[in-house]
């Protein structure tokens, strides 16, 4: 049973247009990922089955709300997909919003507030660590999937309700035996990041008196990589009254700090990774997050694993597909690879040049070094190779070292390096996007500013507080006062704005107008009459001087 109503309907609290009885109706719901619904039925529903209208379908969770999106008509048949209500926060827009040392339910409500119209969303959430971060010409949906990676914690979605909790789903007691009876389990392995053994390297290129340390799981071959750790201990803990540093107890410290990060690494990356998938229903599994251990015979282990997406049949009411592992691709939809968000970057931003906040270079540089941390360095006599994964035919991002300087691809070993630092000097940063600089002076002829050549860029100037006061774009330059008012200056305008939008001044062809003025001495007109303030023993007004 299918409920249809119109496209802003917010309440439900009604049966809608009409209750529809579809051949089909699948719900797909996934850890911090897609939520949607399918459906198939009869052509004669295809008037309740349009763009934009809403349905009401059951589920697991509860009756939930879906928006309809590109109904495809076959012969007697409509099929249309929907997705789930929460969704519809990739219509509200933040502009500009710091969220500053609040726990993350504060943080959900702090950027839902901030969306250029009021939302229909309420938002929660029970993690209460403090973090900050900054959002800036985001979505609502980009802003949450910010959160969720800042914060931690699992997306949680029920129609209008928007939460991340910190826990999602229980151990139930489900054992698969993988191996035994797997012939209708899909199976997918991953092993690049396995690590046996392991070489730490800490603050200052520091290491363990012992150098290695071992996994209690060991396989037929040995799975051995250096890692890099960063480490932050406050050399000011470890020094004496008079200001000197106790160097044996700041590398003690350093030390026992390296060898707990190596260690936690090691219990992380023992196993293999592997996701499996049954296209059947598991007796016992009831939610996302839902304990499955699986026994992988082969190898003698267990594996502790979760359930990251399920599909269920709204008709007859059971889940036909289960999807359990311990990998994936966290919010796939909702937050890209460092690779896919690059490139987005550099094709749909339009600005190549851009001064950001301090946070986003901490993000950057908290992405490079998980990147680094999977990186392989191959030496090949004439060249030297940083490739992602082994061997080096299967690489995807790749940086080249040779006489001729440093060069960059994301094409494999064999691919275009489309980024390049010769060895005379010369940087190509063609398709660089830089996200902080900093310079005293540039220079050159032409300053250029956009995406690419001959599209459009854009400067935006912060005070010291990082509150943006002015741009320079397309639209032309563009002034912002502290209380919301503003100047804008373009081939078509010279307007000023109070804080609610409305027109104090403007110019109209060779005509200045404007609603209100303040003139604290006098004012001459047409070099003809002056008008000033005149002070007598029994007055105060306003004199009209005549210019000879």
């Amino acid at each position: 049973m299918i409920k249809v109503y119109d496209a802003d309907e917010r309440l439900f609290d009604h049966n809608g247009l009409k209750i529809l009885h579809p051949n089909k109706a699948e719900v797909f719901i996934e850890d911090n990922g897609d939520y949607y619904i399918t459906i198939e039925s009869s052509i004669e529903d295809l008037p309740y089955l349009q763009e934009g209208m809403i349905v009401r379908a059951k589920t697991r969770w509860g009756e939930q709300g879906f928006r309809l999106t590109n109904p495809e008509k076959k012969n007697t048949k409509v099929s249309v997909k929907g997705y789930h209500l929460w969704k519809d926060s990739q219509n509200y827009v933040i502009v500009d919003s710091n969220v500053v040392d609040k726990n993350c339910n504060d943080a959900l409500d702090h950027l839902n507030s901030a969306c250029d119209v009021g939302t229909p969303f309420t938002t929660i959430s029970d993690i209460t660590r403090i973090n900050s971060t900054r959002v800036i010409r985001k979505s609502l949906e980009e802003a949450i999937a910010i959160v969720v990676e800042k914060w931690g914690g699992h997306l949680y979605r029920d129609n209008w309700v928007i939460g991340v909790k910190e826990t999602i789903g229980a151990d139930r007691g489900i054992v698969i035996k993988y191996g035994k009876n797997s012939k209708d389990i899909e199976v997918k392995e991953n092993w690049d990041n396995v690590v046996t053994k392991i070489l730490p390297v800490g603050y200052d290129g520091i290491t363990l008196p012992e150098v290695y340390l071992e996994a209690a799981m060991q396989y037929s071959i040995p799975y051995t990589k250096v890692i890099k750790f960063d480490q932050d201990i406050n050399q000011d803990d470890y020094k004496d009254e008079d200001g000197n540093l106790k160097e044996d107890e700041y590398r003690e410290a350093l030390i026992s700090d390296l060898r707990t990060q190596a260690i936690a690494y090691l219990e992380e990356n023992q196993y293999f990774k592997c996701n499996y998938k049954v296209k059947a229903h598991i007796e016992g599994v009831i939610d996302l997050g839902d304990v499955i251990v699986v026994e992988h015979e082969k190898l003698g282990i267990k594996i502790t694993t979760n359930v990251i997406s399920l599909k269920y049949d709204c008709i007859r009411d059971k889940y036909t597909e289960i999807e359990f592992g311990n990998f994936k691709t966290q919010l796939k939809d909702l937050v890209k690879t460092i690779k896919g968000d690059t490139k987005e970057q550099i094709t749909s931003a339009n600005e190549v040049v851009r001064v950001t906040l301090e946070n986003e270079l901490n993000e950057a540089t908290s992405k490079i070094w998980g990147k680094l941390g999977n990186s392989y360095v191959i030496y090949e006599g004439d060249r030297i190779l940083v490739v992602d994964s082994l061997p080096k035919e299967t690489a995807t991002n790749v940086m080249m070292i040779n006489a001729q300087g440093i060069g960059f691809s994301n094409n494999g070993i064999n691919g275009n390096f489309n980024s390049a630092w010769l060895i005379d000097g010369t940087l190509d940063m063609q398709n660089i996007n830089v996200i902080n600089m900093t310079a005293n002076l540039v220079k050159g002829g032409t300053f250029k500013v956009g995406a690419k050549i001959n599209e459009a860029g854009r400067i935006e100037i912060y005070d010291i507080s990082n509150r943006l006061i002015g741009t320079f774009d397309e639209n032309g330059i563009c002034v912002y006062g502290i209380d919301g008012s503003r100047v804008v200056i373009n081939p078509e305008e010279f307007t000023g704005y109070d804080h609610t939008g409305a027109r104090v001044f403007w110019m109209n062809g060779d005509e200045f107008h404007m609603k209100k003025s303040v003139i604290e001495e006098e004012i001459t007109l047409c070099g003809l009459a002056r008008w000033l303030g005149i002070e007598t023993t029994d007055n105060t007004g306003i004199g009209i001087v005549p210019l000879t």
